[in-house]
């Protein structure tokens, strides 16, 4: 190429990049310019939905523009995040996703998507510890009373979760495995569905988070057993952490993330971002998070990355060690 063509090409493409400086400014002022919605890879009635429809209800009058929750169960949690890798990166479909999604199931399942390169993350919003509940109506009101019926009558007893591969699936395994016992697995497709079973007394038990289970706790519907995590919930700080139980190494905890589009425009990005920290930051937020039981997340993009990267391989391990398999699906 002549040295004059190669000039003008290099002005061409020094001007497309100013062009493109100068309009992200103005990208990140004019968006969002139409409505969004935040996919949800659980039933309605869980910890997901809920917390979905509380920051949908923030964003929406932060943004001042239309925020819808949209529920598309199963699989996992991985049809909501597969519509949303799939989906137009402008920044209008979120994903408000666990750890079931993000760091479990690609383990388990064949995905069309990858989760770590084609969702982006926004941010960490809460984490939740999972808790040991039965039926209010139980005959079981400790995890030495519970351990000795499994014991007594290996796979006699069920246990229900919100899908195979989820929190509440590795929560159970990893007790079966801590506890040398033996449960009968039953996923459904979110908590809300496997909450009317237990209740009935057609499922004995549950390993679900807080953020699911602490309404019908709080409601006298559930008896917690035990909480898994290294410290009792300031909720219920009557009920014992699994280790004071006389169970060790089975805390698990389920984490709630906000995620959008691998390739959504940065300023577009930053913008969610600085839209999360806000709500996040707000007393009402807060304190609903906290009264589920939960903390509230402080990772923003770069930071949840990194966690998620980490849990992925965390709960590759896990997957592995408990023998988990996908059966069902």
């Amino acid at each position: 190429m002549p040295v004059i063509s190669r000039r003008r090409a290099a002005l061409r493409l020094a001007a497309l990049g100013f062009c493109l400086a100068a309009g992200a400014p103005a990208l990140a002022q004019s968006w969002p310019d139409k409505p969004l919605r935040i996919m949800v890879g659980a039933s309605p009635g869980g910890g997901t939905d809920i917390l979905a429809r509380m920051l949908a209800e923030k964003l929406a009058t932060d943004l001042k523009q239309s925020v819808v929750v949209e529920n598309r169960p199963g699989a996992s949690n991985t049809i909501a995040a597969e519509m949303t890798a799939r989906a137009t990166a402008d920044g209008t479909t979120l994903l408000l996703a666990t750890n079931t999604a993000q760091a479990i199931a690609p383990h388990l399942l064949k995905l069309k998507f990858d989760p770590l390169k084609d969702l982006q993350p926004i941010g960490l919003v809460a984490v939740m510890p999972n808790v040991l509940v039965v039926s209010a109506a139980s005959p079981y009101k400790s995890v030495p009373e519970l351990t000795a019926a499994m014991t007594r009558a290996p796979g006699a007893l069920k246990y229900a979760s919100s899908g195979i591969g989820s929190t509440q699936h590795i929560a159970g395994e990893a007790f079966g495995l801590a506890t040398g016992t033996k449960a009968i697995h039953i996923p459904y497709k979110g908590s809300a569905q496997a909450h009317v079973d237990i209740i009935g007394g057609d499922v004995t038990m549950m390993f679900d988070s807080t953020s699911s289970a602490m309404g019908q706790i709080k409601a006298g519907k559930f008896r917690p057993l035990a909480v898994m995590a290294e410290r009792r919930s300031a909720e219920m700080p009557d009920v014992p952490t699994m280790s004071e139980a006389g169970i060790k190494g089975v805390d698990v905890a389920t984490w709630y993330g906000l995620y959008v589009t691998a390739g959504t425009p940065k300023p577009v990005v930053d913008t969610l971002t600085a839209e999360l920290v806000k709500v996040l930051r707000m007393p009402d937020v807060q304190a609903r998070i906290k009264g589920m039981g939960g903390e509230v997340g402080t990772l923003t993009s770069d930071g949840f990355a990194e966690m998620n990267r980490q849990e992925f391989e965390r709960f590759r391990k896990l997957v592995k060690d408990a023998n988990i398999k996908t059966e069902g699906l």
